[in-house]
């Protein structure tokens, strides 16, 4: 909700060059970009995922290109395994970067009037991310190891981004040409990660499994409550 139009603000900025900066729509072009390398690693994954050796696991049969290949006794089941683990660490990236680059504005912030209400528009925000990326996590099914490693980033990226933003204030300039061409490409990185995350990973992926298409009156709730909470995100994207 508030990446992208902050993409867009600091690569149009006037403090950057007319060319290349403001002639041609970076944001649009890296947001695009990302969101197909980030299909590019979700299909990738999933085929490494399905080809590799797993040793101990269901009847071990030869594919075409001799590659060895497990066929898990749950079949099915394992698929969508694998397919909420790549989810999971898709996700886990995107929110890392995005993370970051919220705690180095912050952190280099030297206005209160900004500060005050950013904390408190992050809180809500990192509430929901991590409960979304924490639901992700637990359909994963991970060991207990795997998950601590995925909530121990999850929780310190953003103090992190803030402790660097806090020690860096000194030299960092947000209006800076540096500064605005890196926050600006790390944002609409992140922009076109997320945006495919949800919209493929998580609603597509929800509203067309069969618990929604068998049920209409449960595919109307779930709408609204995705209408509602982008409403909610949309509000908070004044403070963020």
């Amino acid at each position: 909700m508030h990446v992208l139009p902050d993409s867009f603000d600091d690569l149009g900025s006037p403090c950057l060059p007319e060319r290349p900066w403001r002639r041609f729509p970076f944001t649009g072009f890296v947001a695009m970009l990302s969101a197909v390398v980030t299909l590019m690693v979700d299909s990738f994954a999933m085929s490494f995922y399905r080809k590799v050796r797993v040793v101990g696991k269901g009847e071990v049969d030869e594919a075409e290109d001799g590659l060895v290949v497990v066929a898990e006794a749950d079949g099915k089941g394992g698929d969508v395994l694998r397919r909420n683990r790549v989810i999971a660490q898709v996700l886990e990236m995107g929110i890392v970067v995005h993370s970051v680059v919220i705690g180095l504005s912050m952190g280099a912030s030297q206005n209160p009037c900004t500060i005050r209400p950013l904390v408190a528009a992050l809180c809500f925000h990192q509430l929901f991310e991590g409960m979304g990326l924490g639901g992700c996590i637990l359909q994963a099914e991970y060991d207990m190891k795997i998950k601590a490693i995925m909530v121990f980033f999850f929780a310190t990226t953003t103090p992190f981004g803030i402790a660097l933003g806090i020690g860096l204030s000194n030299v960092y300039k947000d209006n800076s040409p540096t500064a605005l061409i890196v926050v600006g490409l790390l944002n609409a990185c992140s922009a076109g990660l997320l945006n495919y995350m949800a919209l493929v990973d998580l609603l597509a992926a929800d509203f067309m499994g069969p618990k929604l298409q068998g049920n209409v009156r449960l595919q109307i709730w779930a709408y609204l409550a995705v209408l509602l909470g982008a409403g909610g995100m949309s509000v908070m994207a004044m403070w963020a």
